[in-house]
């Protein structure tokens, strides 16, 4: 079976008027429904996260971070950052590390779980401003399916229970949080109703009074209450210090297309083009997907955009980051050059001319006008902290866990410094017109997951279905994961280990894809989702119901 004629689990759908994809259908119903209410894409995105933090409460909170990557039918590209903030309490060593991770293992999971994991989250802020900056309708219509659902109540799906299940002893811990997603002291069975009250006025207060009620407000104090009575570090001065940013993206072009993703402090949109023009230089059709070839040339193209994410990303505000040398023709060749199709390799990271020295979620939207928005965002690992802040039903972020805990590094802690994330929400053009949108949630694995979506469309011709579904590989050091996907098991691990790799096949590699891609031909919108989590496209078609008669007797001689 050729990649093209790869059978997909789930099934796109297609639309005319406007489109949503998203990790849950409720939350690509609740965009839906607010774009015929009158919203446009920005608007319908945001509906769709703010109905993630009630639907699929263990990738996303109001109190997270992430980022909003828009462009505008006109052609104007914006980001919103609105990524999380280390507090000012924090210093480089507070945390003990265990020798010889990766992942930024530390002695009693301090920066995993409670409250010295969390960090300054900057989600409301940031999709407040994205709804006031480019969206059409108030807030408190934006927040109003969350609420009817926080509210109403939701059926626990098998994703939901299975993530519950392997967080269970850590849940236990924290009375507010169990109350909710352990009823009963049980973890929920599939088609359980979840009701979250205390959630729903929070959510119906946000949205009447903005996010002042958080940074600003009650909400916020709530916050620097609990830090304080539990050990944390966040203080009020910490919330009302947080501030989005307004960044221009990192753009680069690929056969023809161009790609439009999210820059510093996210590595992923400068990885995902570094990779691609690495990729470039290549006959990656003539390879054709799921080869040893094409697995091998992944695997090396990982593992030199981990060697320079480890020595160059960071808050561009503290750190000097080289996106353009990054993402430049000049580098992409001179790595291509390194790279020997016959074995793995130890990669380090290149010397820049004149240098001195599980658990997010995705939306993309699309409106009947040609806007376009594809964004991440996250509370980090699954139910983050797995604090819920008392009387409110908001689950805090474990954003501390995505620095390095070790003193004196690129990413090291220090106070005030915006977390280095991987988050890729990615809009690939081609003849100036939206052609795909498109991310996914899987911590450092993101922009690997997100990048090998682009080639199997661009490069393999599978449909973007196709595309979000197909197996993917990572690598990092020296292992090589593979899902289980991958066909002829034998035959591909036994080369790739022949090869140098350590092969060790997993069940997914990532989180649950989703994205949108645009016919402009026929100026129709497909929308798919994977099946790593629970995601659904919902559209809209049809039209104002005005039209002319004689075009309607045209149609039907």
């Amino acid at each position: 079976m050729t990649a093209k004629e790869r059978i997909t689990l789930k099934q796109p759908a297609t639309a005319s008027r406007g489109m949503v994809t998203s990790n849950h259908p409720l939350a690509s119903l609740a965009g839906t429904e607010t774009l015929v209410r009158g919203g446009n894409a920005v608007d319908a995105a945001i509906a769709t996260m703010f109905a993630l933090t009630v639907v699929e409460p263990m990738m996303v909170t109001i109190f997270g971070a992430g980022f909003v990557n828009v462009r505008w039918a006109n052609g104007e590209c914006a980001t919103v950052d609105n990524y999380a903030v280390i507090p000012s309490a924090a210093a480089p060593d507070m945390f003990r590390p265990v020798p010889g991770t990766l992942e930024h293992e530390v002695e009693g999971g301090e920066n995993e779980v409670g409250h010295r994991s969390v960090a300054v989250g900057g989600t409301l802020k940031g999709w407040a401003h994205a709804v006031e900056r480019f969206g059409k309708m108030p807030l408190s219509e934006v927040v109003a399916p969350a609420v009817r659902y926080a509210r109403d109540g939701f059926a626990a799906t098998p994703y939901l229970c299975s993530i519950i299940q392997q967080e269970v002893e850590r849940i236990r811990r924290f009375p507010e949080t169990a109350k909710v997603f352990l009823p009963g002291g049980e973890v929920p069975k599939p088609g359980d109703t979840i009701r979250r009250p205390e959630y729903a006025e929070t959510l119906e207060t946000v949205g009447r009074e903005g996010p002042g009620y958080l940074y600003d407000g009650p909400l916020g104090r709530a916050i620097a209450d609990d830090m304080a009575a539990n050990g944390g570090l966040i203080t009020m001065d910490d919330i009302q210090a947080y501030r989005i940013h307004e960044r221009q993206p990192v753009r680069g072009a690929y056969r023809g297309h161009e790609i439009v993703s999210m820059g510093p402090p996210s590595s992923g949109g400068t990885h995902i083009i570094q990779m691609l023009k690495i990729f470039e230089g290549f006959d990656i059709p003539a390879m054709g997907f799921g080869t040893a070839d094409s697995v091998h040339l992944t695997a090396e193209a990982l593992k030199i955009a981990f060697a320079d994410r480890f020595e160059y990303m960071a808050d561009p505000a503290t750190t000097d980051v080289p996106v353009d040398w990054l993402i430049s023709d000049a580098y992409a060749a001179e790595r291509r050059a390194q790279i020997d199709m016959r074995r793995a390799q130890d990669y380090h990271a290149g010397l820049p001319p004149d240098r001195e020295h599980a658990s997010t979620t995705h939306c993309c939207a699309m409106d009947a006008d040609g806007n376009v928005v594809s964004t991440t965002n996250t509370l980090h690992l699954g139910f983050g902290s797995k604090v819920t802040v008392p009387g409110t039903g908001m689950l805090l972020n474990n954003c501390m866990q995505l620095m390095d805990p070790i003193p004196g590094r690129t990413n090291s802690i220090a106070p005030g410094k915006r977390i280095l994330s991987s988050m890729s929400p990615t809009i690939v053009l081609k003849d100036g017109a939206p052609f795909l949108a498109l991310g996914t949630p899987g911590a450092v694995r993101i922009f690997g997951a997100v990048f090998q979506a682009i080639v199997n469309v661009i490069d393999h011709g599978m449909t973007l279905q196709q595309a979000v579904e197909a197996p993917r590989a990572w690598a990092r050091g020296e292992t090589l994961e593979l899902e289980e996907g991958f066909g002829d098991v034998d035959a591909l691990d036994a080369e790739m280990q022949r090869r140098g790799h350590r092969v060790e096949r997993v069940f997914k590699v990532a989180g649950g894809m989703n994205g949108i891609q645009y016919d402009a031909a026929t100026g129709l919108m497909t929308g798919a989702a994977c099946w790593r989590a629970d995601g659904a496209p919902v559209g809209v078609s049809g039209g104002d119901g005005i039209v002319d008669p004689d075009v309607t007797r045209a149609m039907w001689r």
